[in-house]
């Protein structure tokens, strides 16, 4: 043991590094070291002689990238992330092959530009089961962390920053996903990018807390199912959460913010769970396209064009205990079949609602429907908008007050609530 450990101090010095000490042995092995890196000395050649399990300890400075990791390592720098890993714009600026590596306190720069050989500041093989990658300035990178296809992988506390010299179409995601079961997306802030987050054909994976802006979406869901979006906040993005082709999700206590397009959209996103997450300001606060068996409950949607567009023949949806607060329009359906929206007797809050109450049990003593004939009319042709003020259609709307019968298929709350519940969805922390 005197020679292995003589041999390995020999190779740290070539290598312009110093060995710090020893930790405790690993699976009964050469110990395990924590290694102090000296600014300028190679990284790679490092990295080469560092046994599994060892800590690289990197002083601040500059070290170059394209690095591959093919043993379990822990790479740390400072916690003010004065350690800089940086790429020459080809290629990964750091690949990780193995399994068990931690990444934190650094800054990782300067991946190559292209999309089809997946270039990212950090790259999570199939095999780098069980990564953590924290607390780190990911920056000028294509796509932030590219995570294809390991298991239980962990992004964590990160300040992701894409390219924004590239145009939106050319850039990659702040963190993508392919195929990685268990792996979470945790309490990072995400701008100029594509998508913040990116999932595809993955399952049981959790994204809790982010922050997401300056992006096309906050967070795009394709293929994934049995996994959880809470606790984020989208803000000044296209779309705040695309829900895609997925099923048995839980959406909970999210919030968006001033949205272009639509804060949430929902997709042929089926058996899921919508609940306690707030819109605020957007085109639509929510979207709802051929989604199927959905709960939504207790959310917020406030100050939109439209409250909520549901359309394309949506089935079985429990639509409870929202509060839809000064949407110019607050559902457009355009259907002849009557959609009953409220759950055991408790519907939805409506702020252009004007009910009475006289038994005072917090539900309006009169059925609500958000649209009449003439919503309809609109809907279907928008060039008779030219007619609003016209007596014709004042003659259509008196007839209804008079004879509701007439009144066509469409969204009726028969129990609409008086009061919303309390908003309980707050912005995410911002990272650290």
């Amino acid at each position: 043991m005197a020679f292995i450990a003589t041999l390995r101090n020999a190779v740290w010095a070539a290598a312009g590094l110093m060995l710090a000490g020893f930790g405790p042995a690993l699976h009964g092995a050469a110990a395990a070291a924590t290694l102090e890196v000296a600014a300028g000395a190679d990284l790679a050649q490092a990295i080469a002689a560092a046994q599994p399990g060892d800590t690289l300890r990197l002083a601040p400075g500059s070290y170059a990238g394209e690095l591959v990791i093919d043993k379990p390592l822990t790479i740390e720098g400072p916690r003010d992330r004065s350690a800089v890993i940086a790429g020459t714009r080809q290629g990964r600026t750091l690949w990780i092959k193995a399994t068990d590596v931690a990444v934190r306190n650094l800054t990782i720069t300067r991946s190559g530009l292209s999309l089809p050989e997946m270039d990212a500041g950090v790259f999570l093989d199939r095999t780098a089961h069980r990564a953590v990658i924290e607390h780190n300035d990911i920056l000028d990178n294509l796509f932030g962390v590219y995570v294809w296809g390991p298991d239980d992988a962990m992004v964590r506390g990160n300040r992701i920053v894409g390219n924004r010299e590239l145009r939106v179409a050319e850039r990659g995601n702040g963190v993508s996903l392919w195929n990685t079961p268990g792996s979470a997306v945790v309490d990072n802030d995400i701008s100029a990018g594509r998508d913040g987050i990116f999932v595809n054909t993955s399952k049981k994976n959790r994204f809790i807390g982010n922050r997401f802006h300056e992006l096309r979406y906050g967070v795009h869901y394709m293929y994934t199912n049995d996994s959880e979006i809470s606790g984020n906040l989208s803000t000044g993005n296209d779309i705040g959460y695309a829900i895609m082709y997925s099923h048995r999700l839980i959406v909970t206590d999210n919030a968006a913010t001033n949205n272009v397009e639509q804060g949430l959209m929902m997709n042929y996103a089926n058996d899921s769970d919508i609940s306690r997450n707030t819109v605020d300001g957007a085109g639509k606060c929510v979207f709802i396209y051929n989604a199927n068996k959905n709960r939504f409950a207790d959310n917020h949607f406030s100050n939109c064009e439209i409250g909520i567009h549901f359309t394309a023949g949506s089935e079985g949806n429990r639509i409870s205990g929202n509060a839809f607060i000064n949407n110019r329009n607050q559902v457009k359906y355009v259907g002849s079949r009557v959609l009953e929206w409220s759950d055991g007797g408790r519907g939805n809050y409506w702020s252009d609602n004007t009910a009475f109450d006289l038994d005072g049990d917090g539900i309006a003593d009169t059925a609500y429907r958000p649209n009449d004939v003439v919503d309809q009319l609109l809907w279907r042709a928008p060039a008779a908008r030219i007619l609003l003020n016209s007596p014709a259609i004042s003659v259509v709307r008196w007839a209804q007050s008079q004879f509701p019968a007439i009144l066509p298929g469409g969204v009726i709350d028969s129990a609409p609530l008086m009061k919303p519940a309390a908003a309980s969805a707050e912005p995410a922390k911002e990272t650290q």
